[in-house]
């Protein structure tokens, strides 16, 4: 299958009900442990912007990182069922070029490398780009993975003291 045929079944597919609770499931069994274990190290810190902040960094994290990434990152490199019976190393891949582009990234978001090279930081976003893998993947649909990616980083910028580099994550 082509690229663009990939790419386009990915976003024309939409999620199934059953998609939509696996997102839902998936973002509070990896979210919530996520921000406590934060909250309590102090990596994280309770800090509410507010709302027209809140809804500018919901409007760019729905752009940049979400639907960018997930695009390139789950869409594009995660092929669904019909097209590939297994994809273990399309996950693994996609899940390490996930990780690596934000070290990348430290190149051009001024201030990103302060978090972007964090142990910490490089873990939950190797969590993430897995739990968005797998999502992508099972619902043959690009759209769950881009609402959980984009849940995550409007929590940690808009709440949890997550670092504001337009809205990367």
């Amino acid at each position: 299958m082509s690229l663009v045929a990939r790419l386009r079944r990915a976003v024309l597919t939409p999620p199934s009900r059953r998609a939509w609770a696996e997102a839902a499931a998936g973002l509070a069994l990896l979210g919530l442990p996520l921000a406590l274990l934060g909250l309590a190290s102090g990596e994280l810190a309770w800090s509410p912007v507010g709302w027209p902040e809140a809804a500018r960094i919901a409007a760019i994290a729905f752009f940049v990182p979400a639907l960018g990434e997930e695009l390139v990152f789950r869409a594009a490199m995660i092929p669904d069922r019909q097209e590939r019976p297994s994809a273990a190393w399309p996950i693994v891949l996609s899940t390490v070029a996930f990780v690596l582009w934000h070290v990348l990234e430290t190149v051009w978001l001024p201030g990103a490398a302060a978090t972007f090279l964090r142990p910490e930081f490089l873990a939950v976003a190797g969590v993430l780009g897995l739990g968005c893998a797998c999502l992508r993947r099972r619902s043959g649909s690009v759209w769950t993975a881009i609402a959980v990616h984009w849940a995550v980083v409007v929590a940690w910028q808009a709440c949890l003291g997550g670092p504001g580099f337009a809205a990367s994550g």
